[in-house]
């Protein structure tokens, strides 16, 4: 097994080879040029290298569909930047900014065509089992998306148990899909591939757990995004439905809290009940609870010690993280 360092470098190198036209057509493969060049962790790619690599030693055989996986993200940001109407992603403007509304959308729409096709090439006789993994994982994700919009139209609480199942849909699946993915262009078994999209359906989880505590006490300087956001944003999280699950009066006061108006006074207030209820801690417990699960999940495959230690790693490093 290679480093993470090593993984990121040949998901980059192949993102940086795709090749899109110019001339008159430059309007559409621009911003698609533009989405995927934005940087960001490559997680996508790096794990379904990852379990390619742990299977048969060769990362490169699954390229294709690492940086397939990596369109598909990217075009997934792409449509939610305009469903948020936000203005920046990764510190630049988005696309519905730099371009319109209209080319975001149809560049989008490129993007899932051009990830479709890169996630097909493989042989024939793992491609059914390779696109039916990709086309599940991209309706949980639709289906993700769908719960995350109703959340905003919700006053008070949606419930933890149907947070979990939003963050599972939007963020475990393509995890769970690119570590599958991998392993079965790899050469896993389907039992394998199975566990493998379930190590990375609950490091997925602990993911976006780990996300929405460092967006309230994280440090602005490391996370690379101003601290509070979520709550000046009415954002549904983990630790705002954990809080009103918990109920008593410091639930009622946080929803007080939740009324007033964004600012850093708001952020304050809220953080403060936060830490009142124990909301680290608990949110401390649960990422350990399903990275843990997740490890578990791949102790039952039958890869080995040093592919194992490599997965620690990433999931040690993802759910200890600081940014």
């Amino acid at each position: 097994m290679k480093s993470n360092s090593d993984y990121t470098l040949i998901a980059e190198e192949g993102i940086n080879a795709l090749s899109f036209p110019s001339g008159d057509l430059e309007g559409l493969y621009a911003p698609v040029k533009y989405g995927v060049s934005a940087g960001g962790k490559r997680l996508r790619p790096v794990l379904c290298l990852m379990g390619c690599d742990a299977y048969c030693g060769e990362a490169e055989r699954a390229l294709p569909q690492a940086v397939g996986l990596e369109l598909f993200h990217n075009f997934t940001l792409l449509h939610d930047d305009v469903m948020d109407n936000s203005d920046l992603r990764r510190g630049r403007p988005t696309v519905h900014v730099k371009w319109d509304v209209n080319t975001a959308i149809l560049s989008g729409d490129t993007m899932l065509t051009l990830a479709t096709q890169k996630v097909s090439e493989c042989d024939d006789s793992m491609l059914r089992r390779v696109l039916t993994t990709f086309n599940d994982m991209a309706l949980r994700v639709y289906e993700g998306q769908r719960l995350d919009m109703d959340f905003e139209t919700h006053q008070t609480a949606v419930g933890l148990d149907a947070y979990m199942r939003m963050v599972g849909y939007k963020t475990g699946a393509l995890l769970g899909a690119a570590a599958a993915i991998g392993a079965t262009i790899g050469g896993a078994s389907e039992k394998d591939a199975t566990l493998f999209y379930d190590f990375g359906y609950k490091l997925g989880v602990a993911f976006q757990i780990q996300d929405d505590y460092l967006d309230v006490f994280g440090d602005a300087a490391t996370f690379g995004k101003p601290i509070g956001g979520d709550i000046l944003n009415g954002k549904r999280t983990f630790l705002l439905e954990t809080a009103y699950k918990l109920g008593g009066e410091d639930a009622e006061a946080l929803k007080r809290a939740m009324q007033l108006p964004a600012n850093e006074t708001k952020i304050r207030t809220v953080t403060k009940i936060y830490e009142k209820m124990g909301l680290p801690e608990i949110c401390r417990k649960e990422i350990n609870k399903y990275s843990s699960a997740a490890i578990k999940s791949l102790k039952k495959t039958k890869i080995s010690e040093e592919a194992m230690d490599a997965f620690r790693s990433l999931s040690d490093r993802l759910t200890g993280r600081r940014k």
